[in-house]
This record gives C-alpha cells, structure tokens and sequence, in this order.
C-alpha cells in the first residue's frame, strides 16, 4: 500500500543552513476543538531563506497511507505555551475533537539545489477529528523538553487526525 512517510530533521527546521539538505516541515496552525494553538516560533522559510515563518511546531515526522479516508500522522516540537495548552486537552475532558490545521513539509531537489514543498495543505485549511485508539485520543505531547535543540525549548508533539466527512458538522 502506498504511503507518505517522512523522518524530519527538526535542528535543520529551527536552525536553518544553506549547506544541508535533508526534509524540514512545519505545523502552521492547528485548532483542537476551540484551542487554537499560537504560532509562536520563527524559522527560516527553507524555498527562501530571507523569509522567517510563524509556525506552531518544527516538525520530526508525518505519515499519510494516502487514502482519503486515512489518517494523517504529525510529530511535531512545540513552544512551552502549546505544550501547556496541549496537557491541558489531554489531561481534561475534551469533547470538541475537531481539528483544523495547515502544514507544509519541503525536501531538497538536488537537481535543482533548491527546496521544495512536496506535501502540505497549501492556504487551505484542513479539517478533521482527531483519531481515537480505544478510549483514547492519538494526542500527547511530553512533560520534559526535547534534547535535540535545546533552544528554543520545545516539546515533542503528537497527533492524528481522520478526515472529517464534508456534511459533517
């Protein structure tokens, strides 16, 4: 079965060089039920260096089997605030499991040496709920910040989100 299935290097998404070229990917926003999550981090747009980027997270890894009714998976590093927000959620009882968000993943043509977007949502919001494993919601994120860049301090992040039908309220 064909799949979508990115590792993202999150030092390369926070600390952007022109000298390496491996897949970046960023969470541009994100809304879980009424929680709209702020886009607090600033990174370099890797198509135009001379660009910054409002982001909520640096992502590490997505994975979509491409089907249109599949999940789509996120890992994502995420700012202090939206890691409280996001504990919040998941330690209280969330009935609004709606979510919007954008995202945009680029990799590296080396033919061209340049950046692309190869997977994301464009400006188009995406709409969905968010997955359920049993009883529980596929939402977490970590109590302690992640190790890999320890500046800004983030928090590793994940979610997945089902496509929501087009009547669906």
């Amino acid at each position: 079965m064909p799949e979508y299935r990115r590792n993202l290097d999150i030092y390369q998404g926070y600390n952007y060089t022109n000298d390496k070229q491996t897949p970046v990917g960023f969470i541009t926003q994100m809304q879980i039920g009424t929680l709209a999550l702020a886009a607090d981090q600033t990174v370099k747009n890797p198509s135009d260096a001379t660009m910054d980027l409002q982001v909520v997270g640096v992502m590490s890894g997505v994975l979509w089997e491409t089907g249109v009714t599949d999940a789509v998976f996120l890992a994502a590093q995420i700012s202090m605030t939206n890691r409280q927000e996001v504990a919040r959620l998941v330690m209280g009882s969330l009935t609004n499991i709606q979510v919007v968000f954008q995202f945009s993943i680029y990799e590296y043509d080396s033919l061209a040496q340049r950046y692309f977007l190869a997977f994301h949502s464009t400006s188009t919001d995406m709409n969905g709920v968010l997955q359920a494993r049993g009883a529980e919601l596929n939402l977490s994120v970590a109590d302690d910040p992640s190790p890999e860049v320890p500046s800004p301090e983030n928090y590793a992040f994940q979610i997945a989100i089902n496509p929501r039908k087009a009547d669906s309220p």
